[in-house]
């Protein structure tokens, strides 16, 4: 008997990648939807007696849709295929009535023990044949180019994330990373949650593997560092602005090396990187981004505006990316995903 199958995730690209690691033994007829809301459309039409979904989308995101299907009492067994791999999120979903909790990228050995540990498919893990019915990637598509990068962010988000919330105790929101191929001169307005009359901080990292090249840079605002301070319970024998210097650093640290490590897994590639500089300490956003290493170079640029809700805290990552590494990036993706 066919299983309507429901893939949902605002990401073509994570839809696709979803789609390949189904095993092809199984008899599925899959739909997708791009939000919670088309989601449960079809899944009041009968189109998802098993649906993959994702934690965040714009619309309505994995969180919202979880909680309508279980007030709704609606006819789906979801599994949640998500970046963000925190042990809050897992249990929040769990509670909320999911079966299992996958993390990006999905791997098909990791797929088919779930799908036979709740009775769904019994069969092999190959997943062979259906990956060549999966549509490639248009690599002449800026949209698809596009999609790749944020979906590449979002895992890498993911990750980072889930290193920082063990350190600090504390659930951290993700956003939807915001992607943009841009000039120079268009940087400062690429980063949408930095607000212009706030003093920052910020620290730069390069990296560099196989002719991709970039810079991660963490930006914060002046005004989170007590309670950040306070979160990381330093002792109290320092001076505030030596507390407030290794809460950059020390926060820096984790979120740029654990983002490295999932771009790394995802291009195959293993970077070499510098040592963290101080970009500037108390000082306003466009003073900073004059002195990013690419400051003369188109660039892409992927902001992941970070937050703490619990305790008021935002801060930013941002990866640039020079305009020769960008095509690079692009290609590896869509082999290491094909």
């Amino acid at each position: 008997m066919t299983t309507p199958v429901l893939i949902c995730d605002d990401s073509s690209f994570a839809r696709k990648q979803m789609q390949r690691a189904i095993p092809d033994g199984w008899d599925v007829e899959i739909s997708f939807a791009e939000h919670g809301q088309e989601a449960l459309e079809l899944i009041r039409a009968g189109k998802a007696d098993v649906m993959f979904l994702d934690l965040n989308m714009p619309v309505m995101d994995g969180y919202q849709t979880m909680q309508a299907i279980k007030d709704e009492d609606l006819p789906t067994m979801v599994i949640v295929v998500s970046g963000d791999v925190q042990p809050e999120a897992r249990a929040r979903m769990l509670a909320l009535g999911a079966l299992e909790f996958i993390r990006k990228p999905t791997d098909n050995a990791k797929l088919v023990e779930i799908l036979t540990q709740f009775g769904l498919y019994s069969g092999e893990s190959s997943a062979t044949k259906r990956a060549e019915e999966v549509a490639p990637v248009t690599k002449d598509s800026q949209t698809e180019k596009l999609d790749a990068y944020r979906e590449m962010a979002n895992v890498a988000m993911g990750q980072a994330g889930e290193s920082l919330a063990k350190l600090l105790g504390e659930f951290i929101d993700l956003p939807i990373p915001n992607v943009n191929l841009i000039t120079n001169t268009e940087l400062h307005m690429a980063i949408a949650d930095i607000q212009r009359n706030e003093s920052v901080s910020a620290v730069s990292q390069g990296f560099i593997s196989a002719g991709i090249n970039g810079e991660a840079l963490v930006i914060f605002n002046d005004s989170n560092f007590g309670n950040m301070v306070k979160l990381l319970k330093y002792a109290d024998d320092d001076s505030c602005d030596s507390l407030e210097l290794e809460a950059l650093m020390d926060v820096s640290n984790i979120l740029i090396g654990a983002c490295l490590r999932a771009l790394s897994e995802q291009l195959h590639s293993v970077f070499s990187h510098n040592h963290p500089i101080i970009l500037g300490r108390h000082c306003d956003l466009d003073d900073i981004l004059k002195n990013t290493t690419h400051r003369k170079e188109d660039m892409l640029a992927i902001e992941i505006a970070y937050s703490i809700k619990s305790q008021n805290i935002n801060f930013d990552l941002l990866l640039l990316f020079p305009n020769k590494a960008i095509d690079l990036v692009f290609d590896k993706l869509v082999t290491s995903h094909s």
